[in-house]
């Protein structure tokens, strides 16, 4: 599905013809001016048109409509193909969710092709076209608007991130929290959480550090400053995420570590009242044998003196065990 498709010269958006090949070739007759079209999970067939138009390499459009890429920057004929991985965190699940952007770059066009549920190029589209200085750039800008989106949001979620771990941690250390069993849960599937936003922050490191520097074609010279803040701003994000997996690391042990000396406490309570309980058990043994010769059998205090031994006993022990914090 096209989402928008507008030719734009000298950072302004022109009112053009509709068709995109007649944007192309409008564009390509200008020095000055691009095309840009935006899909929306475009099948093969949708997106062949446009490929035959833009000329782009089959394995790069595969890349695109296939959608199970990594973040990565590839320079073919006539080209640059840059694929980025934006998120959308639910709060209420607590679930991060993967979405993909594969950007297509040439002289004349932009191509972006989005599919998951994450969009920024809506909000991209609307504040370059407030902002001609930088849309006159040309393609680049596109690009550089579209990862500095994506990264930006890297950092809210990472935010969104640490906040929600700051609760986890203090369920975790709540001495009233009964919850073990549910909270190592919790923690372990924030774990997975956070090693799939990982695993889209990485990834685009290499992509954005060789952006802002020299030699990527249809690369402006004056856009490199711009790719350099979006890898800084991607480099915080990474140290968050770093932060955050070992933070979460720390308490997954904590937190088996409280379970081990729950388990302990629980082992010695149960040893404490297992001897308690021994003491008259033995005794009662022995006098309910019912032999004919026994001490004290016909003794008339036998059955008193037997109950207060058997008192004694287990009352030393209760205070032992006390003494011994056991119970």
């Amino acid at each position: 599905m096209i989402v928008d498709c507008a030719l734009y010269r000298d950072g302004l958006r022109e009112k053009s013809p509709a068709d995109f090949p007649a944007l192309l070739a409008e564009a390509r007759e200008s020095e000055h001016a691009f095309v840009w079209m935006g899909l929306f999970e475009p099948d093969e067939e949708q997106i062949g048109t446009v490929t035959a138009e833009l000329g782009l390499h089959p394995l790069a459009v595969e890349d695109a409509v296939s959608a199970h890429q990594r973040p990565k920057l590839e320079i073919y004929p006539g080209m640059l193909f840059l694929v980025l991985k934006p998120v959308l965190y639910e709060d209420a699940t607590d679930t991060v969710t993967l979405s993909e952007i594969a950007v297509f770059v040439g002289d004349s066009f932009v191509l972006t092709v989005r599919h998951g549920a994450a969009n920024p190029l809506g909000t991209v589209r609307a504040r370059l076209e407030q902002t001609p200085e930088v849309l006159k750039h040309g393609p680049t800008a596109v690009m550089y608007a579209v990862c500095d989106a994506v990264v930006d949001h890297y950092l809210e979620v990472a935010e969104e991130l640490h906040l929600d771990l700051e609760g986890l941690e203090a369920e975790v250390f709540d001495p009233r929290s009964g919850r073990s069993r549910d909270t190592a849960a919790q923690i372990y599937n924030f774990k997975r959480q956070t090693l799939d936003f990982r695993r889209a922050t990485s990834a685009l490191t290499d992509p954005m550090r060789r952006l802002a520097g020299a030699g990527i074609p249809f690369v402006h010279e004056d856009s490199r400053p711009f790719f350099r803040d979006v890898s800084d701003h991607l480099t915080r994000v990474n140290e968050h995420v770093d932060g955050i997996d070992r933070l979460l690391g720390d308490i997954l042990s904590a937190q088996l570590a409280q379970m081990g000396v729950q388990q302990n406490d629980d082992m010695r309570r149960i040893s404490a009242y297992a001897a308690m309980a021994a003491v008259p058990t033995v005794i009662g043994g022995v006098y309910g044998m019912n032999f004919d010769h026994m001490p004290e059998l016909h003794w008339m205090f036998s059955y008193p003196v037997v109950l207060t031994v058997m008192f004694t006993a287990v009352f030393s022990l209760y205070r032992f065990f006390k003494r011994r914090e056991w119970l």
